[in-house]
């Protein structure tokens, strides 16, 4: 079983839409083995995305990022990274297949709904960025 972070960034919460994606992952065989509901501080956003520092999108997605509150899961299922990248579509929306999360719901190439790891490494700092081991519950 291989476990991914998932969020759902302010505009997905803000729009009402957690139920849907959360039952889109479990209509994919994902399960959901950790969630929260949290407002990132300026800091802690900034430490999320430390990776991307010196990118000119940083304070821009910062600042989203902190505008209202995300919903952080832990998914956990046979090649789940791969999964929920493929249920999420292309980062920017307009290039996301039909049906993604994405293309259904993202306004823009930064607001577009939902954020999951990439691979394996990100996938376990990511993890550990947002949740202890007691609140994993799988």
């Amino acid at each position: 079983m291989q476990r991914t972070l998932s969020l759902i960034k302010p505009d997905g919460v803000a729009k009402n839409i957690i139920g849907e994606i959360i039952k889109r992952f479990e209509g994919a065989g994902i399960r959901v083995v950790a969630m929260k509901k949290l407002h990132l501080s300026q800091k802690q956003a900034e430490g999320f995305y430390a990776v991307h520092k010196e990118r000119p999108f940083f304070k821009s997605l910062t600042e989203f990022m902190t505008s209202g509150p995300i919903v952080a899961m832990v998914l956990e299922g046979e090649d789940v990274i791969a999964k929920n990248r493929k249920l999420m579509g292309a980062t920017n929306f307009k290039e996301a297949e039909e049906g993604t999360i994405r293309r259904e719901f993202a306004t823009d190439i930064e607001k577009n709904v939902v954020h999951g790891s990439d691979a394996p490494e990100t996938a376990a700092f990511e993890i550990a960025y947002f949740f202890s081991t007691m609140e994993i519950v799988g």
